[in-house]
């Protein structure tokens, strides 16, 4: 195993809904350890950088638009492959297909607001983070 720092987001609805500090503690009790928080409002520009790779796709708006449309708490999270100990926490991206105790099974019930985003790849996470931790504070 090795040990990776990835990218998690608690988009604008786990941030309305109050649950930032719950989604939070669930990894830290996992034994993952946070390196960074930053709470910021996604500019569209951002939104559309973190996006990219679904430009052109039909739904590529709509994800911009969410994504921008208030607070996020992005996350640092490092651990011993927490990578995919993040993306297995957080449960399906569809939260009708998320397992009971995962972050979106527990929580989410609509594939357009679905609480968290996290890395999927280590590549992803560094470009992720660098997006939204600039000073390289991670």
């Amino acid at each position: 195993m090795a040990r990776e720092t990835t990218l998690v987001l608690v988009k604008p609805d786990g941030m309305r809904r109050g649950l930032a500090g719950e989604i939070l503690a669930r990894f830290e009790r996992r034994g993952l350890e946070l390196r960074g928080a930053r709470l910021l409002k996604v500019s569209k520009a951002l939104g559309r950088e973190h996006y990219a790779e679904h430009k052109g796709k039909p739904f590529f708006g709509d994800l911009v638009d969410f994504i921008s449309s208030g607070p996020v708490l992005a996350l640092a999270v490092s651990g011993e492959s927490a990578i995919s100990v993040v993306r297995t926490m957080m449960g399906a991206t569809n939260p009708l297909d998320s397992a009971p105790g995962t972050i979106r099974g527990d929580f989410a019930l609509e594939l357009s607001e679905n609480i968290v985003h996290g890395s999927d790849s280590k590549a992803s996470a560094k470009r992720e983070l660098a997006l939204f931790f600039p000073d390289g504070l991670v």
